[in-house]
């Protein structure tokens, strides 16, 4: 299946299932705006809790917040977001599109990145076993050509990026001769910046009011917060102030459905490390947070970390990991050393001093933070596009499922009755209330079986317990495992146990620990 064919059925399937609905639908909707729907409620919950337990209960260290949207004006001059926080932005003439010049570039390297991987894989599949892919890389002409093709550019666009250089990056547009996806010209106009920040204005008449911003990040809530929670959690470095919130950003180039979206929710976390120690902690951190990804079980190899080509004005080291989408590897989190940037400016703006005393050290001192920053839209899509398949049946019947995580399912049970008589169903309502303490589970009586079944594969519920006759004679049920379909005959007393195993927290979080 062609990965556009399979981004598109995935967003179908979204909508189909009770996922993901585009916003303001009846009204024909707004851009880049979604709501989620009952499943896809659910399943934002489990990560942001997943996420949550991992920075809160994993580490003795690690305190949470949970600052206002709106926040003075005057954190954003000081954060740099009113003077620097831009895209650089190119319209084509022909087709009035408008786009993000880097993003453009950055498809045009992915394009030969992955021309260079499919020679490789075409010449592993020659060669078998005893293919050598590094001599292949150094002898193959199409792969050098392509590779110092990548190279080159790349050198150019790092240094015009990390420049500023707005005339250099549409030199490289027009030199590689990137065309518009609509109407297929080169017809560029300049290159300019477009700051991204929603304002809004605050107070009870045009005469009082003032300026204020949505905010486009959380993290400024958490320096801000800096003194407030290290005094009253009696905090000692290192430790961190963890966050999940809205952010919005009047993205211009918004596209590939929740992956950029103007309103978005953010998980971050702060981790505030002496002076000099930001390197080490930069380097655990990475790890830390690879971990988590990878605990989920979509595929170690959907996942690779990708150094910044330019550094974000705080920074002095940064890192993205990103997943392997249907339309490519894109960041779903960043590491960032930030240095003492953030909490130096506040201090300057607000004119308060937000320094930490060191009593091993008997000195003052502005900590230095490593930051990760991760978008629960972006981890969600991930995980739909992660364990979204379909399959053909021995029957020749297919079936379409979503393997997510039991742990993070929308649904973790499904009752369901055989037939709606001889008692069947009084039974199954009995058994469903078992667990309505516990964690979410349904009772499906429509339709047949086969059909239930189905449902309960495209929603990603990882058990269904059947009840039949037998159920009524010896109190005994049959549960049908989401990814194998293989069925198992238990006892009722014993379900509870059975499934909390499988669907427990605790389970990812081991996993993040390993």
């Amino acid at each position: 299946m062609a990965n556009e064919d399979l981004f598109k059925k995935i967003i179908s399937h979204c909508k189909e299932y009770g996922f993901v609905f585009p916003s303001s639908e009846i009204y024909d909707g707004l851009g880049a705006v979604y709501d989620y729907g009952q499943n896809g409620v659910e399943l934002k919950n489990n990560i942001k809790r997943y996420w949550w337990d991992s920075m809160t209960l994993l580490n003795d260290n690690v305190a949470g917040v949970d600052a206002a949207i709106f926040m003075h004006p005057t954190i954003w001059k000081a954060s740099g977001h009113v003077d620097a926080f831009n895209d650089p932005l190119v319209d084509n003439k022909d087709s009035k599109k408008r786009y993000r010049a880097d993003v453009l570039i950055e498809d045009y390297l992915n394009a030969l990145d992955d021309k260079i991987a499919k020679e490789i894989e075409k010449a592993a599949a020659r060669y078998g076993s005893g293919f050598d892919e590094n001599m292949f890389r150094s002898t193959n002409e199409r792969v050098i050509e392509n590779q110092n093709k990548r190279n080159a550019v790349h050198a150019r666009f790092a240094e015009a990026l990390n420049d500023g250089n707005l005339e250099e990056l549409r030199q490289i547009i027009v030199d590689t001769e990137i065309a518009c996806p609509v109407s297929g010209t080169r017809n560029w106009t300049e290159v300019r910046q477009f700051n991204l920040m929603f304002s809004t204005e605050m107070g009870s008449t045009m005469d009082d009011s003032w300026k204020v911003y949505l905010r486009p990040e959380t993290a400024q809530g958490i320096f801000v917060n800096f003194l407030n929670v290290q005094k009253t959690g009696r905090m000692k470095i290192p430790f961190g102030i963890a966050q999940i919130g809205k952010a919005f950003r009047n993205e211009i180039v918004a596209r590939q459905f929740i992956f950029r979206m103007r309103e978005f929710e953010q998980m971050e976390m702060q981790y505030f490390v002496r002076p000099g120690d930001e390197m080490r902690w930069y380097d655990t951190w990475k790890k830390i947070r690879l971990n988590w990804h990878r605990a989920m079980g979509l595929g170690d190899s959907k996942y690779r970390y990708h150094d910044h080509d330019k550094l974000a004005h705080y920074a002095n080291a940064a890192v993205d990991i990103e997943f392997e989408m249907p339309f490519g590897f894109k960041e779903i989190e960043g590491i960032h050393s930030r240095t003492d940037f953030d909490l130096s400016q506040h201090e300057k703006y607000s004119g308060k001093k937000i320094q930490y005393f060191d009593p091993e050290l008997g000195q003052h001192y502005t900590p230095y933070v490593i930051e990760t920053s991760i978008g629960v839209d972006r981890v969600f899509l991930s995980i739909i596009a992660g364990s979204y398949a379909e399959e053909t049946l021995e029957n020749n019947e297919s079936r379409v499922l979503l393997r997510i995580p039991p742990e993070l399912a929308p649904v973790k049970l499904a009752v369901l009755p055989l037939v709606k008589k001889d008692g069947l169903s009084e039974r199954a309502r009995e058994i469903a209330d078992m667990f309505r303490f516990d964690f979410r589970c349904i009772y499906d009586e429509k339709d047949s079986i086969g059909k239930r079944y189905r449902r309960q594969d495209a929603i990603g519920t990882p058990f269904c317990i059947t009840i039949d006759h037998e159920t009524l004679s010896n109190s005994t049920v049959t549960i049908r495992h989401r990814d194998t379909m293989t069925q198992d005959r238990v006892a009722i007393d014993s379900l509870h146990e059975i499934i909390s195993a499988k669907v427990d927290m605790k389970n990812l979080l081991k996993k993040v620990m390993e």
